[in-house]
């Protein structure tokens, strides 16, 4: 989806000033109604798989809101499942709640930067949907700490992978672990070979033969090469 939805290739003036011959939008894939599913799904089990046990989730808004969101309400789902699963202990699922990073702290009201989730000292994970500098990542992670939270992990969609980004989230998250879900080396080479298959239908990219492991040089009606494509 972020290869579909997301992914431009062109002439890009990005946020930090920088040019690219490319552009992620990935709010084209977060804010896609089956995207926010799967996205909440990517971050939920990543958090799981970790063993990570974080009270709320949040970030920097714009990018992480849809992020915060989707996994909130995933959290909340599958702590109901459990409750009809007998075999589900009560420490593998628990609710997540989010809170979202103001740019500056409002002028009015209470004047808060952090908005849902307050409670001090509870450990939290620090989400964003892409990391090209990793400045906004890291004025998430620079608020949560300086209001109270304990910074159990950093999870970002999409990696750049220039920039310097990784190495400055990593030194800020220390001693927690950043984490990319994805690349744009990935994403490139995905819009690639889906823009590669639009233009030849027949031609099935990185396949091999179901009839053996040649490489498939047609995908219709099954993967066959060459040799077995009749």
């Amino acid at each position: 989806m972020l290869a579909e939805k997301s992914f431009r290739l062109g002439e890009f003036k990005l946020s930090s000033g920088a040019t690219s011959d490319y552009y992620i939008d990935c709010r084209a894939t977060t804010l896609d109604a089956e995207g926010a599913r799967v996205t909440g799904r990517v971050f939920y089990d990543e958090i799981h798989e970790r063993g990570w046990q974080p009270h709320a989730i949040g970030g920097l808004t714009l990018g992480a809101d849809p992020i915060v969101v989707s996994v909130a309400v995933l959290s909340a789902q599958r702590l109901r499942g459990r409750a009809s699963d007998a075999s589900a202990s009560a420490t593998n699922f628990r609710l997540i709640h989010g809170f979202l990073v103001r740019k500056a702290e409002k002028t009015h009201g209470t004047g808060q930067r952090i908005e849902g989730f307050r409670e001090k000292g509870a450990p939290v994970v620090i989400v964003d949907d892409v990391c090209t500098t990793g400045a906004s990542t890291i004025q998430a992670i620079e608020a949560a700490q300086e209001f109270g939270f304990k910074v159990e992990g950093v999870i970002c969609l999409v990696d750049r992978e220039e920039a310097g980004g990784r190495a400055a989230v990593e030194k800020a998250a220390a001693p927690a672990t950043f984490v990319a879900l994805f690349t744009t080396t990935e994403i490139r080479e995905e819009h690639l070979r889906m823009r590669q298959q639009e233009a030849d239908p027949l031609f099935a990219v990185r396949a091999k033969c179901e009839m053996c492991d040649r490489p498939a040089v047609t995908n219709m009606p099954q993967n066959r090469c060459e040799v077995h494509r009749g």
